[in-house]
């Protein structure tokens, strides 16, 4: 069972894990933290966000304050999605937010709303029980904006923003081909907001505490797993090395991570040193991505991380791209061929060609993903991949084939549905002094 780690003994006024994470948040108890308060005009939020250089938490990382602008100049009667379809097997914190603290993340969709002058807004989501937390929050307090919750299929592309737009629209959730993009072209034609759900938390805490804006902006949910230690889901800031989240997890001799779900690709133990900041670990080739961090375990082979990531990739292929289906089965296969050892002399080659030539030619990020996935793997240990040539290693053999998200996947941590006053207060268990980047 994935486990709540606490960034600091006492809770913290801006923390998006709050001060109990392990039970739903009621209104009362939102308001009580200074949620929900018209204390913050729209564009003085508009401008804190700008300040603090929030990105968003979905993946891409893209400027919060240039989205919200794009969508607010396109004019018209926009629209804001609040994305909690959460595709990457490797991550719960979306589905943990919208299980334990609904108010939150709808207080960021009406602030986002207000900025980009929306008049409806939509809950996208796939997690029957957050569905129902998000309901009853909504009947709990109704917004003066218009909120319908939408639910769909879980699949890997189903959180891609044209995806998401495509279902709200009544239609299958599967990518389009871009342009338009949502901010100009959305759901039900009007310009559109999609935006991750830790995001919109974020701009809730920046609302409600703007002289914290840059500490709200430079800290991040991440999910912690890999090796036979539980999974972790806890809050950091900017600048902590990965090797120090390596030791939080209980992996300290972790011999690399396989980075941003699926999306940053594999590094080796010496990377380990890299801060935990998107421009940091973009300029050493891999990325933060979702949060999602799997630790390689020691004694662990990459090839089997590489394996297990492709042969999820291929399987989630939406097909509706053809070089989609053929490039990540060409990849899953020669990957696989590799972890079984009896990949040909000419699968490096293979490899190192798909992973130069596949990238952006699918309808959404699906085979980028699969693509650097054995890139990295090429790039980052060469020598280990030369080595599986010539028959398998011994922990490929001892790591069968896993099927779906098998070894990838990671539980919710449990949020009970029952009132402080009856479950009581529990201990918090807070991380060592984690010192990230001003």
């Amino acid at each position: 069972m994935t486990t709540i780690r606490f960034p600091t003994a006492q809770p913290l006024p801006d923390s998006v894990l709050g001060a109990a994470p392990h039970l739903v948040e009621s209104a009362e108890a939102y308001r009580a933290t200074g949620g929900y308060a018209d204390t913050t005009r729209p564009d003085d939020l508009l401008h804190h966000l700008a300040a603090s250089g929030l990105r968003g938490r979905g993946g891409a990382g893209f400027p919060v304050a240039v989205k919200l602008r794009a969508v607010r100049d396109r004019g018209g009667a926009p629209v804001v999605v609040a994305n909690g379809e959460e595709g990457e097997p490797g991550s719960v914190k979306d589905r943990w937010l919208l299980r334990a603290r609904p108010h939150l993340v709808l207080d960021g969709l009406v602030r986002a709303a207000a900025v980009t002058g929306a008049v409806r807004g939509y809950v996208y989501l796939s997690d029957p029980v957050a569905g129902d937390r998000i309901r009853r929050a909504l009947a709990e307090r109704p917004p003066q904006l218009p909120v319908e919750v939408v639910e769909t299929a879980h699949t890997y592309v189903a959180g891609e923003e044209s995806a998401v737009v495509r279902r709200i629209d009544g239609g299958p959730a599967l990518p389009t081909a871009k342009p338009p993009r949502p901010f100009e072209r959305g759901v039900g034609g009007a310009p559109t907001l999609v935006s991750n759900v830790e995001t919109l938390a974020r701009i809730a805490l920046t609302a409600a505490h703007p002289d914290l804006r840059q500490r709200i902006a430079r800290s991040t949910l991440v999910t912690l797993s890999g090796g036979s230690a539980a999974p972790v889901l806890t809050e950091v800031p900017y600048g902590v090395p990965l090797r120090t989240l390596a030791a939080v997890l209980g992996a300290p001799d972790a011999a690399g991570a396989l980075m941003g779900g699926l999306f940053g690709g594999l590094v080796d133990a010496r990377a380990l040193d890299l801060p935990l900041d998107p421009d940091a670990l973009a300029a050493s080739g891999t990325a933060l991505g979702c949060g999602a961090i799997r630790f390689l375990a020691a004694g662990s082979c990459p090839v089997t991380a590489a394996a297990d990531a492709v042969g999820h990739l291929a399987a989630e292929s939406a097909r509706q791209c053809g070089v989609c289906v053929s490039g990540t089965a060409a990849v899953r296969d020669a990957v696989h061929a590799l972890a079984a050892g009896t990949a040909g002399p000419d699968v490096p080659a293979h490899l190192e060609r798909w992973s130069r030539g596949l990238p952006g030619r699918g309808a959404c990020g699906l085979l980028d993903a699969a693509a650097g996935t054995a890139g990295s793997l090429l790039r980052t240990f060469p020598e280990l991949v030369r080595s599986h040539l010539g028959g398998p290693c011994p922990a490929c053999a001892a790591a069968p084939r896993a099927e779906g998200s098998g070894r990838l996947a990671v539980a919710v941590p449990d949020v009970a549905d029952a009132p402080p006053s009856r479950t009581g207060p529990r201990t918090r268990t807070p991380l060592p002094v984690l010192k990230g980047t001003p």
